[in-house]
């Protein structure tokens, strides 16, 4: 079987359920609203209908139906019958042909009779009176609707509906055949595009289709996307590249300044120790021990340098093997407090404003102590570094069984659309590379650090105005009583991002 006749077949068979299953709908709403209104109308008629009884002694009585309801039941086309159970006879207004029941089985429901090849639908009601000084049924009211022609609606309603559901079917099939042949007719020439595009080198080519959204424009369309993610992944890889060279350039630049002054310094050492009265008359031994002291400084500041660097490589190395973290509980408060207490012996010329952590007595966090003590001291050291004057703060926020570490400097800030990026390896803001020092991979070891801890971070800036970072970490435990929270100069909930909102 073709995918033409398959397709065509599928979708001719879902038509013939829709059409069913709308066609029992259609019938079942006609049939409910015709026979619930006739049985309404026939029970507000026989609830309407009054009788008078009259006892004449212990064995006659007679039932008179008054004629205002006389008229009014004949006249709307009803047939009535009335049974006298005390002396046996019945009034037969216009409804001879029905049976009335014993007294004592008088039905509360309604009923459908056939009479002459025509439906009824029939209604009872017991008449009491007053035997012996006792209340009894002496008699039954029937009234009974021609519903034959309601039934005869039906009959037609349900020819309509199979006639049309099988001719509707018949013409969708036939038209449905046709039109896929149609649409499957370009198939070819798909393949053929398809074909020339997978030879072909530029990844950019795409096959133009203007037809409808069907299956060969859903088929286009899939084409055209896998192409566009083949050529985003080739250009993903292009950018990996250019990243890795351009990190092995600001490595090498940063390793080769640190080397030249360790090297230039140790040539400067050996001279000034080795050497002749002649070559340096003016360098006594105080002079000496001077340039020692500041040649081993450099050497020692140089050195760390190159310390942080292959630390931050090391890092991003265990990052990408997949390494996985040890975590315990750790007291938040403690931690912040270490944090805080060593980040004020980091070389800054910002004013240092650390925060309150008494409300984090009884909350803790399930991490690594050393890897956020690192991702603390990222975010701190940058708020410094970026921070010539001014201040720099950290501050905590409880909410949501979540701990929010804000870290705010006022010092450069950024432009919006470097936020994205400011977590990418080997990213810098400053593209001169010499304003401030640095790689570009401590915010991206950062936010490894708190992925691993299943936490979040945003980020609040403005070019001059600032950088706020506000890292949400989930919390280990959390007391039973309330405590107090953080007491910050702006409501958290107008300055820091609800965490279970993205932006």
């Amino acid at each position: 079987m073709s995918i033409r006749l398959r397709l065509t077949v599928w979708y001719s068979g879902i038509l013939a359920v829709t059409l069913m299953l709308f066609s029992i709908a259609i019938y079942g709403f006609v049939y409910f609203n015709t026979y619930q209104d006739l049985q309404n109308r026939l029970i507000d008629q026989i609830s309407k209908t009054q009788t008078t009884v009259v006892t004449l002694n212990d064995k006659q009585v007679d039932i008179f139906l008054s004629p205002k309801d006389h008229d009014r039941l004949t006249n709307a086309g009803f047939r009535v019958k009335i049974k006298n159970y005390v002396n046996g006879i019945n009034n037969n207004i216009n409804g001879s042909f029905l049976q009335a029941p014993a007294s004592n089985k008088i039905p509360n429901e309604l009923k459908q009779i056939q009479y002459n090849d025509r439906t009824y639908l029939v209604a009872y009601d017991g008449i009491p009176g007053q035997i012996n000084n006792h209340i009894a049924v002496v008699g039954v009211i029937i009234v009974a609707a021609d519903m034959t022609d309601a039934r005869q609606l039906f009959d037609d309603l349900r020819v309509t509906l199979i006639v049309g559901s099988l001719a509707t079917l018949f013409i969708a099939f036939t038209l449905g055949l046709f039109l896929a042949r149609k649409s499957m007719a370009p198939i070819e020439k798909v393949i053929d595009a398809a074909s020339q595009i997978q030879k072909g080198k530029d990844l950019s080519v795409r096959i133009d289709y203007d037809g409808p959204h069907d299956e060969i424009g859903q088929l286009i369309s899939t084409v055209n996307g896998m192409l566009g993610r083949t050529e985003i992944f080739y250009k993903d890889l292009a950018e990996a590249y250019a990243a890795q060279r351009r990190f092995v350039s600001d490595a090498s630049h940063e390793l080769r300044t640190p080397l030249t002054t360790i090297r230039g310094n140790v040539d400067l050492l050996q001279k000034a120790w080795n050497k002749k009265p002649h070559e340096a008359p003016h360098l006594d031994e105080e002079s000496l021990k001077q340039l020692s002291m500041e040649s081993i400084n450099d050497i020692a500041d140089e050195s760390k340098r190159m310390s942080r660097l292959v630390n931050d490589m090391l890092s991003l190395a265990r990052a990408d093997a997949g390494q996985t973290i040890v975590m315990e509980s750790l007291p938040a408060g403690a931690l912040l407090d270490d944090v805080m207490r060593r980040a004020q012996f980091i070389p800054h010329k910002a004013t240092w404003q650390p925060a309150n952590t008494v409300a984090l007595d009884d909350y803790h966090i399930y991490g690594n102590k050393d890897y956020l003590q690192q991702m603390l001291f990222i975010f701190i050291e940058n708020a410094f570094k970026y921070t010539k004057e001014g201040t720099v703060s950290l501050d905590t926020v409880l909410y949501q069984n979540q701990i929010g570490i804000r870290i705010s400097d006022t010092g450069i800030g950024m432009d919006q659309e470097e936020v994205p990026h400011i977590f990418e390896r080997f990213y810098r803001a400053d593209e001169s590379r010499g304003v401030t020092p640095g790689t570009g991979l401590g915010l991206s070891i950062a936010k490894w650090i708190i992925d691993e801890h299943a936490g979040s971070v945003e980020v609040v800036t403005a070019k001059g105005k600032g950088t706020t970072f506000v890292i949400w970490l989930p919390l280990a435990a959390v007391p039973v009583e309330n405590k107090a929270e953080p007491v910050f100069d702006v409501e958290p909930e107008t300055d820091i991002p609800d965490p279970s909102k993205p932006e």
